[in-house]
């Protein structure tokens, strides 16, 4: 039965109250833990998608002008997106890590912000940016080497500017792709593909059953930030639901697991999770206890 608070009071009060009484959480995050530090979201507080959605994989491998206008996006966001500090959600997980408290956190984002934060027990379930993989010969190599070669062959672009998205690109339109000149990779002449799982693509096996061992282990869940629309994100609620393990979530709007939910706070999450920091009465000495 989903316990709804009404006041930001009560919700913080009851949102340490299910901390307090869970001494191993599995906690999830989503995009709504990275707002704060300048990095948009895709859903609306209904859940629904606040622009077209993101490239798929199969369209990214399949066509060439796809590749090219997912670059040339990608070359003008990264400038902000690279730069990204992690957020006060970041550092109050981080915190629940510190206290001995967190058995996993597994994040949908790929900005590696919970990781620069502090956070170490990490799973990066779809990925990170900061990388790039050839899809020939495996090897990984860092984006920002990547932006470099990509503003060298493309200077006109680096002078161009427009609103950020949510997977460190731009919302470039009106413009020519054609021209747009992407490297390949310098050590095969493979293709260059951003080391992160695009939609219509699977998250390695060997990352959910890491999480899932995880979750196993874990007496409750917390989600933060995340509507757990896709299904690499909410299986892991249901699979908690059948377990019979407790869920809180911090999620402005609607989830998808919304009936699976012992506990709902709908609040940013940073005022949410405020107490974890010491921000908030006594939250931070009584969580140690």
């Amino acid at each position: 039965m989903l316990d709804q608070a009404t006041t930001p009071d009560a919700n913080s009060e009851t949102l340490q109250d299910f901390i307090n009484r869970h001494r191993r959480l599995f906690v999830l995050t989503g995009a709504g833990c990275s707002t704060d530090s300048g990095i948009p979201d895709y859903r609306d507080t209904d859940g629904s998608w606040k622009r077209a959605q993101p490239v798929t994989y199969q369209a990214f491998m399949g066509e060439e002008h796809i590749r090219k206008r997912y670059w040339a996006r990608s070359l003008v966001g990264w400038r902000r997106f690279g730069l990204a500090q992690p957020n006060d959600t970041h550092h109050a997980l981080a915190q629940l890590e510190r206290h001995g408290r967190m058995q996993l956190l597994l994040t949908q984002n790929v900005d590696g912000l919970h990781q620069r934060a502090g956070s170490q027990q990490v799973v990066d379930m779809h990925g990170r940016l900061d990388t790039v993989r050839c899809m020939g010969c495996e090897r990984r190599s860092p984006r920002q080497a990547l932006q470099e070669e990509l503003l060298r062959l493309n200077p006109a672009w680096g002078r161009l500017d427009a609103a950020d998205a949510p997977d460190g690109d731009a919302d470039l339109e009106g413009h020519d792709f054609a021209t747009f000149a992407v490297p390949p990779c310098p050590h095969c002449g493979g293709l260059l593909k951003p080391d992160v799982v695009f939609f219509g693509e699977n998250v390695p096996r060997e990352r959910v059953a890491h999480a899932m061992h995880a979750l196993e282990a874990a007496d409750a869940m917390l989600v933060v930030g995340s509507s757990l629309m896709v299904f690499s994100g909410y299986r892991f609620a249901h699979a908690a639901a059948k377990a019979g393990k407790p869920i809180a979530a911090v999620n402005l709007g609607r989830t998808r697991a919304d009936p699976l939910l012992s506990l709902k706070i709908e609040q940013p999450c940073a005022q949410a999770l405020a107490f974890l920091r010491g921000t908030s009465a006594t939250g931070a000495e009584e969580l140690a206890q």
